[in-house]
């Protein structure tokens, strides 16, 4: 695994610049509780992703699975396909993503512009359709020599490929820690990084976040636009969604976690991405109720940029009913009453 904990001030690799991502404080308490969010939108490809799409592809060079010349061939909602783009042009792979018009339009553009190739799976509209992606996907890789479909749900090197979040973390705040929150979809970042925190913070207290009709944390499941994030009907709970580390579920709404993001924007000139927006609605909601002087991170998948056709849209919001600017209110006047502090 590659340590970005020691990166050299020059480097030959855009996948190099992997780690090392800040952490902004976005709100304070009465009783001294802080929020701080871990901004993975600095990595390159502005996401998280990233580094668990390079330790896949590590560990599939590793095993002997992927040699010159081979074939990367991935399901993805758009983060996790960038940063396999960015490796496979690294290193001379093929890459074909399997996607579906759920996907941030931003996300599938970069991913054409290193080349990759571009499958849609069946279905009309801007609907999820992991399931059928996973399934073709894995049709596509199979009985193929020196072709390697990444799995990224069933993946461990996706866990993996988060380690050094938690150790980033922990040495940043010098292990004084008390809360982990983030956004479940694979499961690999959160429990990935909590694993890794666990081993110098035992104490911490880890919350998995899922849209509103996501079933990981149990029922009703139905449609969400929240983009990467969750699983949804009729797709399997990935093996990395390790409940043993995950003290707590909790469900966001798509209308709550997009007025977060747009509250956000507005309030601290921050873009956060929509899933984002809801791990920091939950985190909002729980900080003023943190033991005195506890220290919450939040991690932040990805950047807003990639969503101004959609969460920063007001068109879009608005045909399918997501635009509420009482909740974008309340959550300005949260951070109003927060940040003071």
């Amino acid at each position: 695994m590659t340590d970005t904990l020691n990166r050299p001030p020059v480097v030959r690799r855009i996948s190099d610049l992997i780690g090392y991502t800040p952490l902004f404080e976005l709100a304070g308490a009465d009783n001294g509780a802080r929020l701080l969010l871990k901004l993975e939108m600095f990595n390159p490809t502005g996401s998280a992703k990233i580094r668990m799409a390079r330790q896949m592809v590590d560990d599939a060079e590793a095993r002997g699975e992927l040699r010159e010349g081979g074939h990367i061939i991935e399901s993805t909602s758009g983060n996790t396909g960038l940063g396999l783009a960015v490796v496979a042009a690294e290193r001379g792979y093929r890459f074909t993503a399997v996607v579906d018009h759920h996907a941030a339009a931003d996300k599938l553009r970069g991913m054409k512009a290193m080349g990759v190739e571009l499958v849609y799976v069946d279905g009309d509209g801007d609907e999820l359709h992991t399931a059928a992606r996973e399934e073709l996907a894995e049709d596509m890789a199979r009985g193929k020599d020196n072709t390697f479909f990444t799995e990224q749900h069933n993946n461990p090197s996706n866990a993996v490929g988060y380690h050094d979040v938690g150790r980033e973390i922990a040495q940043a705040l010098d292990n004084r820690v008390d809360v982990l929150i983030g956004a479940v979809g694979t499961g690999g970042g959160l429990c990935g990084s909590a694993r890794e925190l666990k081993k110098t913070v035992p104490g911490l207290t880890v919350i998995g976040v899922e849209p509103k009709g996501s079933i990981a944390f149990g029922p009703p499941a139905h449609d969400y636009y929240q983009s990467g994030t969750g699983t949804p009907e009729g797709a399997t709970i990935g093996l990395l969604v390790d409940y043993d580390l995950i003290d707590e579920g909790a469900k966001v709404g798509d209308v709550e976690a997009f007025a977060t993001a747009r509250a956000v924007a507005r309030h601290c000139g921050l873009l956060i991405g929509g899933s984002a927006g809801g791990v920091v609605h939950e985190a909002l909601a729980r900080l003023p109720h943190l033991a005195p002087d506890s220290v919450m991170v939040a991690f932040i998948n990805d950047g807003g940029e990639k969503y101004m056709d959609t969460v920063f849209n007001d068109d879009w919001m608005n045909a399918r009913d997501l635009l509420d600017p009482l909740v974008e209110a309340e959550v300005e006047e949260t951070l109003t009453k927060l940040r003071r502090n």
